[in-house]
């Protein structure tokens, strides 16, 4: 893939061609490095299963699948991820279906010992945590007959985790001397892949699915839960000197400042947990809640400007799903498309069009394979928002 912050490529159309030929490439070439159990080459495959690239793809990437970390993690190498790579990539590739079930039905048996207080991202985050691995799970659920005995147990964590108003139990432990993470320590961070909204999207993908839960008490702890931790997200709202309704990365300890923050994303801002909140409320029937979450999101698509809100060295940091414009694409489809609001489609629009002028013939070793943060991650939310791809693929974002 070409990219060029200053200058835009050649404008590009055939985006499912694109990702055709960056399959037909890895699979003959896969990069060095990276965790090839990441679920972004199956995810990209799937969404254009009716090429020979697919199965050839996710035929090569299967044979390193697994050979990761052995964490239960969607992200990073972790073997949730591996999973939802195995369910998607079975489409193409029926042949991994048995092996889909086989790790399906280990990472559904007994839990690891999760902290349930001074918790590190590990305890409960999307990226590395329990939110990520049961949504991985809700995604392989087959439709109408959830499997509740699989759900119940890493729900059930996340629930304990919001059994207060303030949330005390996500407060962080263990950070104060890292690195990069010390302004986090002891505080409860707020974003998509770290935070609360992560956990709040793994809490309303379960309860979509446990609904008609025979156990009564299970299904009634999941939503008062659920309901907490939206009600704690939505007291650490304001709004910044652009005029978006936004959060800091984590809870707010002292009046915010207004000055607007560029970091607007999937993982941190506006985007992922207006999302969050709007889904819960959704799910919980609260059209209130709803609605105030659906108006956080239009503040961010009227107010959003490419030239401040997406900012970085690489194509990753601008462009990917994790920090980037197709994270913020991917969201503002799922705004359209359930919410039918109608600023998410204008920003959709804008968006589509952002980035494929920066997308030409990809080179593979430009970027990883990874989904969050390649370009696999880029074309998918192409695909889907601007060619109606299949959305099976949604819940490794929290989306549906």
């Amino acid at each position: 893939m070409a990219y060029d912050a200053a200058a835009p490529a050649t404008p590009l159309d055939d985006v499912h061609g694109l990702a055709v030929r960056y399959l037909r490439q890895w699979a003959v070439a896969p990069p060095e490095g990276g965790h090839r159990c990441d679920p972004g080459i199956p995810v990209l495959a799937h969404l254009v299963a009716d090429d020979r690239a697919a199965p050839a793809a996710v035929a090569v990437w299967s044979r390193t699948a697994g050979r990761g970390p052995s964490r239960p993690a969607l992200y990073d190498g972790g073997l949730a991820g591996t999973l939802v790579g195995l369910h998607l990539g079975s489409r193409v590739h029926s042949g991994l279906r048995p092996v889909a079930d086989r790790l399906r039905a280990h990472l559904s048996g007994r839990l690891p010992p999760y902290r349930t207080h001074a918790v590190t991202f590990p305890d409960y985050d999307l990226i590395c945590g329990p939110a990520g691995t049961l949504l991985a799970l809700c995604a392989g659920e087959t439709a109408g007959r959830p499997d509740f005995a699989r759900l119940r147990p890493l729900a059930a964590h996340l629930a304990l985790l919001c059994d207060a108003d303030d949330l005390p139990r996500l407060r962080t432990g263990h950070y104060a001397d890292h690195p990069y993470l010390s302004w986090v320590h002891g505080r409860v961070n707020t974003g998509m892949g770290h935070g609360v909204a992560g956990v709040v999207t793994a809490l309303t993908a379960a309860l979509r699915r446990t609904g008609a839960d025979p156990d009564p008490d299970a299904t009634g702890d999941l939503a008062a839960a659920l309901d907490r931790a939206r009600r704690w997200l939505v007291r650490q709202s304001y709004v910044d000197d652009r005029g978006i309704r936004t959060w800091p990365g984590a809870g707010l300890d002292r009046p915010p400042a207004p000055r607007a923050h560029p970091r607007q994303a999937w993982c941190y801002g506006t985007p992922g947990v207006a999302w969050a909140l709007w889904d819960a409320a959704d799910a919980l029937g609260d059209s209130a809640g709803a609605r105030w979450a659906a108006a956080a999101f239009t503040s961010l698509a009227e107010h959003y400007d490419e030239t401040f809100h997406l900012y970085g060295d690489t194509p990753a940091d601008r462009l990917g799903l994790c920090h980037g414009a197709a994270g913020v694409l991917a969201v503002a489809d799922a705004f359209d498309r359930h919410a039918r609001l109608p600023a998410a489609a204008v920003l959709k629009k804008r968006l589509v069009a952002h980035l494929t002028a920066r997308l030409a013939r990809p080179a593979p070793a430009d970027w990883p394979a990874d989904l969050l943060t390649g370009l696999p991650g880029v074309l998918a939310a192409l695909l889907t928002a601007a060619r109606g791809a299949p959305r099976a693929w949604l819940p490794c974002l929290g989306l549906r």
